[in-house]
């Protein structure tokens, strides 16, 4: 090989440019730059939106996971509870008049799921009923692998998810179950997730004035949060638990405030059961 002037070897050009790329690429990490290891390290730090969250709604990964029991809650559970159901898109338009004149008197609509997704029948779910006279609420479907707390809870607020004080609409709720597309936990540590929903509810918090209502399952929260007690002194609890009694609560709750008690209910299958009398509910809604 030829020498140089100074007595050194060229360097070959091919060398030069893949030390000159490693540099920029560890330049890039470091400093945040735009570049192929900055696109790297955004594309590990959020998953792929959803591929069917027409098919997520409040439950749907609980009866996968945890199974169904068959029949209605005993009537002594009935006494001093309100009646409810809670639909998403895959109901499609809901017969809102006949739910009503069978009992029923609230219900929570899916609004969302993380960035990207509003349910195409919301409109006719949420307005129609409010419009036969119940009192109703929206909800959100998490995915906490896709993007922030506050962007989720954001999108949710921009998209049919705030409050009013008109006497007929609950606090929004935030649904966190088993990931439908993936790691059970969505990928993160006990500690990612709770922060993952202390982000979420401080925002939806700002927004509204409201504290959201949390629907989870007491296995699901075990295994994803190890038991995290914080915030069952702020936020009212939808517990899922298809069967004849409620049974053991998440930690940090002393006491549920609604239970979805069956999926396989009358007209529409996700039925849910206010724990206490209609001025307890209307009390819930006032804020």
């Amino acid at each position: 090989m030829p020498a140089s002037r100074s007595g050194s070897p060229h360097r070959p050009a091919r060398s030069l440019a893949t030390a000159a790329g490693i540099l920029l690429a560890t330049l890039s990490l470091l400093l945040g730059l735009p570049g192929a290891a900055g696109a790297a390290a955004a594309s590990a730090r959020h998953a792929p939106e959803p591929t069917h969250p027409g098919q997520d709604w409040a439950g749907s990964q609980i009866a996968a996971h945890e199974g169904t029991a068959p029949g209605a809650p005993p009537t002594a559970a009935l006494t001093a509870s309100v009646e409810g159901v809670d639909v998403s898109g895959h109901q499609g338009n809901v017969d809102w008049q006949s739910l009503w004149n069978s009992g029923v008197r609230f219900a929570y609509v899916k609004a969302t799921e993380s960035t990207s997704y509003t349910n195409p029948y919301f409109a006719q779910q949420y307005n129609g009923s409010y419009n036969v006279g119940m009192i109703r609420g929206a909800y959100h479907f998490a995915t906490p692998d896709t993007s922030s707390g506050a962007a989720q809870a954001t999108y949710f607020v921009n998209h049919g998810g705030g409050w009013s004080k008109d006497g007929k609409t609950l606090p929004g709720a935030l649904d966190m179950e088993y990931n439908p597309y993936g790691a059970t936990c969505y990928g993160l540590s006990p500690t990612g997730l709770v922060n993952w929903m202390k982000d979420w509810f401080a925002t939806y918090r700002a927004r509204t004035g409201r504290d959201a209502v949390l629907y989870t399952s007491t296995s699901w929260w075990s295994q994803c949060t190890g038991n995290y007690t914080g915030f069952g002194s702020v936020n009212p609890l939808w517990v899922p638990r298809y069967g004849s009694s409620v049974g053991e609560l998440p930690a940090g709750w002393g006491f549920h405030t609604i239970w979805q008690y069956t999926s396989t209910g009358p007209a529409v299958g996700d039925h849910n059961l206010f724990n206490g009398a209609q001025d307890r509910l209307q009390a819930l809604a006032n804020g």
